[in-house]
């Protein structure tokens, strides 16, 4: 906590400021492989989000016979657009490729499981 007399009009010093403005450097591989992790997080999402908004009584033909399924669709095809949106809107922030390298070490083989676990 940062001590400030009630009658100045400076505002306290933070010392964390100049590591705020340093450019992030990342390497050609941590972006690429960013990238890719990234790529594939979200086709997998995709591929899930398709198969698991398909109505549970047979065919597409069929939504209109009960309006869960027709629900099921809606909200499906609504994720999925958003999704497919996703997949073409790369991030500009560098540190984010080497979030989505981390995120994407754990999260493609999670989905991958859960992938297997619905087929």
């Amino acid at each position: 906590m940062v001590y400030v007399p009630a009658h100045t009009t400076q505002s306290p010093r933070r010392h964390g400021s100049k590591a705020k403005n340093a450019p992030v450097k990342i390497t050609p591989r941590q972006r690429l492989a960013g990238v890719l992790l990234r790529s594939v997080f979200i086709v997998l999402l995709l591929i899930a989000l398709v198969h698991l908004s398909m109505p549970q009584s047979g065919t597409i033909w069929t939504i209109l016979d009960r309006p869960g399924d027709l629900v099921r669709l809606a909200l499906g095809v609504a994720m999925s657009a958003w999704v497919g949106i996703q997949l073409f809107t790369m991030p500009v922030d560098p540190l984010a490729f080497r979030t989505w390298l981390f995120t994407g070490l754990a999260a493609v083989p999670f989905l991958v499981i859960c992938m297997i676990g619905t087929w």
